[in-house]
């Protein structure tokens, strides 16, 4: 039996998670962040990276340390109801029901609709759509494959083709990083790039992700739990370190860029902007390759993620039939009613991130706290009513007539930090404290 990884395939297992969590929305997001902080860029990197990156480290690493085999072996720390709730609301929220179909979309949107008219457009998206998810269905096949397809061949080329890109911006860049601070930014950048790192929604895909590096480690023949948990972690670290690389670069490129380009409403439109100031016509079909590609891999993984696990919860239901299901529906709901379907799924992913922060931290805090179940429990219970406060204030407010709805809503606002979408947190460490009195008063009476 394989006692360790080496240290060539520990790199891979970490290129193959850096390529599933970066999406076009990683590639757009740093470079808007830039844009707006203007000269404020350092403070605003600084607050993106504690969240950005820290939370997704933080829950490979819990799953590492916990020694789960993925989110709802994790989940079941809280309770075997609790376990299945919780996974299958976030394997479809952040797979066929909202993330991918919008993966396809952002794809199409910035890649191809440069060099297509807008009459065309929607028999192209469905083409588009339909080829996407079909070469996504046939590279998630065989789960065991994913470390080449996604490790060795697709991050490398994307690595590639966006490294030209961020080379000649910063070797020749449109301006310098003395630009005016807008918005929050201008006052509060550390805070504001925390707040809209914890709103890239990475910590959920690391629990989503958690079960496919398990997965690729113990196909490379390590069984040893201990030595999976560590080689986890370290393919973690090389993942987000290359993430937080990046985003820095990114911010720092938006920055420049005040120096020609004017403010965007979002980083895809700046993105499109330097690429063609750098590359002319060429650099169109650069961006669409990057963002094809960084949108195909996170799809594979997604996929591949989403009929692990629920095969892993439900043995009955087939791998290979599961991932036809994960493939046909965004195929579909990437051609209609996109916006609507961010609408419907917003309050459900703001209803999900507390009670995935909560088991990501008590999972990473587990060599000193325990995972009794008192612990898990008391701490998710306590989180679950502020969380699902969240929820209906992120509803939109064609949504919110009742009476009772907006009395909620009410209740939301209340909370401490709830602005900043964080007014769970107290609830939470209440529940922490009473569930570590639990624990403690449990061990005293067994005893």
């Amino acid at each position: 039996m394989k006692t360790r990884l080496s240290g060539r395939e520990t790199l891979f297992i970490g290129a193959m998670l850096f390529g599933l969590f970066f999406g076009a929305g990683n590639l757009i997001f740093p470079i808007y962040l830039g844009q707006q902080a203007g000269h404020q860029v350092g403070w605003a990197i600084v607050g993106l990276l504690i969240t950005g990156i820290g939370l997704p480290l933080l829950g490979v690493m819990g799953i590492g340390l916990t020694r789960s085999n993925g989110v709802f072996d994790l989940a079941t720390k809280v309770s075997r109801p609790y376990a299945y709730g919780f996974t299958i609301m976030l394997y479809f929220t952040l797979g066929p029901l909202f993330a991918m179909p919008r993966l396809a979309t952002t794809a199409f949107q910035i890649g191809l609709t440069p060099f297509i008219s807008s009459a065309q457009q929607p028999m192209v998206l469905l083409l588009f759509s339909l080829l996407f998810f079909g070469v996504t269905w046939w590279l998630a096949r065989n789960p065991g494959k994913l470390m080449t397809y996604v490790g060795k061949w697709l991050t490398p080329i994307f690595l590639i083709l966006l490294g030209s890109l961020l080379v000649v911006a910063l070797i020749k860049p449109l301006g310098g990083l003395h630009g005016t601070a807008h918005g929050a930014y201008a006052t509060a950048p550390l805070l504001t790039g925390f707040t809209e790192g914890y709103n890239t929604m990475d910590a959920l895909a690391s629990l989503a992700f958690g079960i496919v590096v398990v997965d690729a480690i113990k196909g490379l023949g390590v069984k040893e739990p201990a030595q999976i948990a560590k080689d986890t972690i370290k393919a973690g670290i090389i993942s987000v370190s290359l993430m937080g690389l990046i985003y820095a670069l990114l911010a720092i490129v938006g920055t420049m860029s005040r120096g020609q380009l004017p403010l965007a409403s979002n980083g895809g439109i700046t993105l499109a902007q330097i690429a063609k100031t750098y590359f002319g016509a060429f650099g169109n079909l650069l961006l669409a390759l990057i963002v094809i590609i960084a949108c195909l891999k996170t799809a594979v993984g997604l996929t591949s993620a989403f009929g692990d696990t629920l095969h892993e919860m439900m043995p009955k239901l087939p791998y290979q039939g599961l991932i036809v299901v994960a493939c046909v529906i965004p195929a579909v709901l990437a051609n209609v009613g996109l916006t609507q379907l961010i609408a419907y799924s917003t309050p459900v992913l703001m209803t999900l991130y507390p009670l995935a922060i909560v088991l990501i931290l008590l999972a990473s805090l587990s060599p000193w706290l325990g995972t009794s179940r008192w612990l898990f429990a008391m701490t998710t219970a306590w989180t679950m009513i502020p969380a699902l406060l969240a929820g209906v204030a992120a509803m939109p407010s064609a949504w919110t007539q009742a009476a009772w709805l907006q009395t909620l809503q009410h209740l939301n606002n209340q909370l401490p930090l709830a602005s900043l979408g964080l007014g769970w947190t107290i609830p939470a460490l209440f529940g922490l404290m009473f569930g570590f009195i639990g624990q403690t008063w449990a061990r005293h009476r067994m005893h």
